[in-house]
């Protein structure tokens, strides 16, 4: 699913080393799904530098707003203008037309640093199981919290049963003292049964 040429950062970010020290650099499809319908894109100027690490651009979806990490320090030589009339290209090929910067690596130990495709498809698939397990817990704490409103409702409920089978008792009972006639009667009927 990633490129096995490419480079991967924690932030979601890929870069493609190419001929001698210069290089790609972009956003994972992981990001983009995470982002949804890209509508713009705000990139660096040529020749700006930046350390690993730090904010060069920003791509907005419909959803949010997002900073983009340089994966590693380096210098902008060229940028992909074909993204400030066509940023959807993130969405469509994120991994190719979609790039967003090439620059001038100013340290390769920091590439190799980075995870391989790999490292990043097993750390994106936890993040998945997190957020998976997250929405889960989350489920099961609103159907707990939900029994628990039922189970209240209904001891209400039984509360109120209890007391009418409680007045209905204390009516039977008064009505026997009351009628202290027809008690003597039903002794005397079960003495005949003896």
């Amino acid at each position: 699913m990633y490129p096995e040429n490419l480079r991967y950062t924690k932030q979601h970010e890929w870069i493609d080393v190419l001929e001698g020290n210069t290089a790609k650099v972009g956003v994972t499809d992981y990001a983009q799904h995470q982002l949804g319908d890209i509508v713009f894109v705000e990139l660096p100027g040529v020749d700006d530098e930046f350390e690993q690490g730090e904010a060069f651009g920003v791509v907005e979806s419909v959803k949010a707003v997002s900073d983009v990490y340089m994966p590693v320090g380096g210098k902008v030589k060229e940028v992909n203008t074909e993204l400030e009339n066509q940023p959807e290209l993130i969405n469509t090929s994120p991994h190719d037309e979609g790039w967003l910067c090439v620059i001038e690596i100013t340290s390769e130990e920091e590439v190799a640093g980075l995870m391989t495709s790999e490292e990043y498809e097993e750390f994106v698939g936890d993040l998945a199981e997190k957020d998976g397990t997250d929405k889960d817990k989350k489920k099961k704490k609103d159907a707990k919290a939900k029994a628990n409103v039922r189970v209240t409702e209904d001891s209400e409920d039984d509360d109120s049963e209890d007391e009418d089978e409680l007045d209905g008792y204390v009516e039977e009972g008064e009505g026997a003292e009351e009628d202290e006639s027809s008690g003597d009667a039903r002794h005397a009927k079960s003495d005949d049964d003896l």
